[in-house]
């Protein structure tokens, strides 16, 4: 295809032509890079979900199954597909089948609701919607027939499941079904390396999620690179536990990158240590990807001394900051060794080496993977930040996109006239030359025109005995504007009062004014839909209160 699809900023032909000459593109679809591992790698496993374990020439035989099946209801080149699939198969299937066939999917993940899903059906004018009947007790089905009569553009539900209702496509029906066409894509337009492959999903805390448009070009550089930075062999075994339609399991190395050098992925329904820690064991796996919330819950599960989680050799934590104290138990405690992965689905990504030491694994986020990673750090006036202070980061590169799909004026916020993602997110530049996270900008805590860092005093509230895990957020007040709240998970049978709290932080010589001034005790924490703490739902409980209480109006 040569035509630019509607809403897409490309990449700069100079700058595209230069990523090509260097090798960072190489010139191939999504689709025909699954055929050349299934050419590769034959009957090694790919996947395994359950007691089941797929080849790699089984996973290539359904991919083109369900890519002729879906060809054959009308789904063509650049039609968008809302994909709600969770950790199944068919999750794989029909991606690369879309993939192969031109079309493309939103990745949407499964803790979204009417609201987010009817923007995106509405919003992409969506021909398809892909999901389970049910998974974790919603019916999704039910959901997209509320939402069907006002998305027009909607026309196809595919649903993988058992006992599926009248007028939906069954995928797994799709493999047990004569192929109608005999060719995936016969009659078909290819697709080219430099068209948009899927639309990742933004990962902000307010308002409705934007679409980030990732070329077969670009986010194939962007899992193959991570897959050498993690290490990734023929024997890895990847735990999947999270999402796996979020950046972070699909692509950073993810399935899409374990799959490209012949290993295998382990698809689970939940990472917890009930769900997790029994598919460890059986399956052998070498590696997975966490959240710290799930880091945490792994770390202080009695459920360790029950299974055999001596296989597990890295553990990639992302998503949000991991404080040192949590990083420095993983390898006692699991016998893995951490690797903090801090990126964007917008594209870059930064790693911590195994082979660091471990000031740098405990204490920093890494550094950008690729050669061509540009960054910038810039203080609050957009001017360069002094070497080692604190700032937002700026970048763009090989696959970092340079705009949102149809948003012209967020997008006239969120890049720079030449090109660079303005992330949002405050580091620095530690002095081994890899970036710690300081929070977000809008993750500042400004009290009297003095800025805090959230993710600073957390670091300090989680060195305290009695706690398990912290959130701090700004909680407004009519005279300084904003103060320190401490949202708090104490560990069990643990007493911890504010006073107490303030005691410990100040032995450590914290200014005074970054000290909370309000403590709630909550047994857990909201969470986004991607596992992050919504600190968006706790500043807005924090106002709640304090408009009850009288304290603002």
């Amino acid at each position: 295809m040569t035509e630019l699809l509607e809403g897409f900023i490309p990449y700069p032909a100079e700058a595209a032509d230069d990523y090509r000459r260097r090798g960072y593109w190489k010139g191939i679809t999504l689709g025909d890079h699954l055929d050349e591992w299934v050419k590769r790698y034959g009957e090694r496993i790919a996947v395994v979900t359950g007691e089941e374990r797929i080849s790699y020439r089984e996973l290539g035989a359904r991919v083109d199954h369900v890519a002729s099946h879906v060809a054959a209801l009308g789904i063509r080149p650049r039609d968008r597909v809302v994909m709600q699939l969770n950790n199944v198969p068919e999750f794989l299937y029909l991606s690369f089948a879309l993939f192969k066939i031109g079309a493309l999917p939103v990745m949407a993940l499964p803790a979204h609701r009417e609201t987010e899903i009817r923007y995106l059906i509405e919003f992409s004018a969506a021909v398809a919607y892909a999901a389970p009947l049910e998974f974790r007790g919603f019916n999704y089905v039910d959901m997209v027939r509320k939402i069907a009569p006002g998305t027009p553009s909607l026309k196809h539900l595919l649903i993988a499941g058992d006992k599926l209702p009248p007028g939906v496509h069954s995928i797994g029906n799709m493999l047990s079904q004569p192929d109608p066409r005999g060719a995936a894509l016969a009659g078909g337009q290819r697709p080219s390396s430099s068209d948009v492959a899927f639309f990742l999903l933004s990962g902000g805390t307010t308002g409705l999620p934007k679409l980030i448009p990732r070329t077969h070009d670009d986010y194939e550089y962007n899992f193959d690179l991570a897959a050498d930075v993690s290490g990734v062999s023929a024997d890895s075994v990847y735990l999947i536990a999270l999402p796996i339609s979020h950046n972070f399991p699909l692509g950073s190395p993810g399935a899409f990158g374990v799959l490209s050098r012949g290993a295998r992925v382990v698809l689970a329904a939940s990472p917890s240590p009930e769900t997790a820690f029994p598919v460890v064991e059986r399956e052998r796996v070498t590696m997975t990807a966490h959240v710290p919330a799930v880091t945490i819950q792994w770390l202080n599960s009695p459920l360790r001394e029950k299974y055999n989680l001596s296989w597990l050799r890295l553990l990639q934590v992302g998503g949000s900051r991991l404080s040192a104290e949590v990083a420095a138990r993983i390898k006692p405690l699991l016998g893995a060794t951490v690797q903090q992965v801090y990126g964007m689905a917008e594209g870059l990504l930064n790693f911590t080496h195994v082979n660091d030491p471990q000031e740098v694994l405990y204490n920093t986020q890494g550094r950008p993977m690729s050669p061509a990673d540009e960054i910038r750090i810039v203080d609050w006036n957009g001017n360069p930040a002094a070497p080692g202070e604190p700032g937002e980061l700026l970048t763009r590169g090989p696959y970092t996109i340079r705009g949102y799909y149809k948003a012209p004026e967020h997008n006239a916020k969120a890049f720079t006239e030449d090109g660079f993602y303005r992330t949002g997110d405050v580091v620095r530049v530690t002095a081994s030359g890899n970036l710690s996270v300081e929070g977000r900008v809008k993750d500042l805590i400004n009290r009297g025109g003095e800025k805090i860092s959230a993710e600073e005093v957390e670091n300090l509230v989680l060195r305290h005995p009695a706690v398990l895990n912290v959130a701090i957020v700004a909680m407004p007040d009519p005279l300084l504007g904003e103060k320190v709240c401490a949202y708090v998970i104490a560990r069990e049978q643990a007493i911890l009062s504010l006073e107490e709290l303030r005691q410990f932080m100040d032995a450590t010589g914290i200014s005074r004014f970054k000290l909370p001034e309000r403590l709630e005790l909550v047994e857990r924490f909201p969470l986004t839909t991607v596992g992050k703490i919504s600190k968006k739902d706790l500043r807005e409980d924090i106002a709640a209160k304090l408009r009850a209480e009288g304290k603002i109006s």
